[in-house]
């Protein structure tokens, strides 16, 4: 079995791992983590790092050993923010947000949602000069290749990340994994996302 691959985007040779429900997906990922970690560190004190890529792909995974290892990071899970299953666009332009005001050095706040009452309820600041990781669908954009320094798509198998992600999200996704699937084709048709990565971990 071989490793996921760490790339620039742009690179054509991509190494990749076949996957099972057993894999221990941190484990996998670390050797190519740490040379994440590597440019994380050379990108200043306060560096913002976005990983976005499909359900089920890992990009949990990545952020949680990155904020593992990362001092005083703040981590924003773009699950927080969408306002229900078809929220994925409004997620996204709250991700935009924060990354405008950051580049202004400026605070921002972002509002989570309660998935259980369905509604938003409090308010989270995000300071300017802290590290920053934003994961999730959506997160990738022109905005995030105008200022953040470390920008991580997270791609898998079509055949394994559907698994994966209603392993994870239960029944309650797996009665919206359509609509929410349209949306995130509907952005991959129109914004292409993955093309603003700079780092590609990538498993098959």
């Amino acid at each position: 079995m071989s490793s996921p691959s760490i790339r620039a985007a742009g690179d054509h040779d991509s190494g990749q791992f076949n996957d099972g429900k057993k894999l221990d997906r941190a484990s996998a990922f670390v050797p190519h983590l740490t040379e994440v970690l590597a440019r994380v560190s050379a990108a200043g004190e306060a560096p913002t790092i976005v990983i976005d890529g499909p359900s089920g792909a890992g990009k949990s995974t990545v952020a949680d050993y990155l904020a593992r290892h990362i001092k005083h990071v703040q981590l924003l899970r773009l699950d927080d923010v969408y306002p229900g299953w078809n929220g994925l666009e409004a997620a996204a332009m709250v991700a935009e947000h924060i990354l405008a005001e950051r580049h202004l050095g400026r605070a921002a706040s972002w509002q989570r949602y309660d998935w259980g009452r369905g509604e938003r309820t409090t308010w989270h600041e995000v300071s300017p000069h802290q590290p920053l990781i934003i994961e999730g669908c959506g997160s990738l954009s022109q905005a995030a290749q105008d200022t953040a320094e470390i920008r991580v798509w997270v791609s898998v198998a079509e055949e394994i990340r559907k698994d994966r992600a209603l392993s994870r999200g239960g029944e309650d996704f797996e009665s919206h994994w359509d609509e929410w699937d349209q949306q995130f084709e509907l952005r991959m048709r129109h914004e292409n996302p993955a093309r603003f990565a700079n780092i590609i971990l990538a498993a098959n």
